[in-house]
């Protein structure tokens, strides 16, 4: 996949996030042996239960305010966003999030993606119940 194609999925899958399709994106997008991880806790293998923790995330989400992405790059089967998301968590409480995410790319499909935030910033409980707020 040549770096322009690998900018427009990454595009694409943005486009996804804003608009609150974070199921759908990941249906999109993720292959079926996807992992995902939190800084340097262990990745969840596999689509379906990816899928599973994201749902259980996207079940405290009671409205979606915004994605936005501050910088990007694309190469080499290798994407980076830096993104901030703000939402209302179900308990009413607004909820900001920081973070980088490094996603690794094969056929057009997401194989890896890693999320880096810092640990030590004010979350709500709702986030420690899912590790962090969101991952794309």
């Amino acid at each position: 996949m040549s770096t322009w194609d690998l900018q427009q999925r990454l595009n694409d899958l943005h486009n996804h996030i804003r608009q609150g399709k974070v199921i759908e994106a990941m249906n999109e997008f993720h292959d079926q042996d996807t992992q995902m991880q939190e800084n340097a806790n262990p990745p969840t293998k596999g689509l379906a239960a990816n899928i599973a923790r994201e749902q259980q995330f996207m079940n405290g989400v009671k409205e979606w305010k915004g994605f936005n992405v501050l910088a990007s790059a694309a190469g080499d089967n290798v994407t980076f966003y830096e993104c901030t998301i703000d939402f209302i968590a179900t308990n009413g409480q607004p909820v900001h999030m920081e973070q980088v995410v490094v996603t690794k790319w094969k056929n057009g499909k997401i194989v890896h993606e890693r999320y880096y935030y810092d640990t030590g910033a004010k979350v709500t409980p709702l986030m420690h119940a899912t590790e962090r707020g969101l991952s794309t």
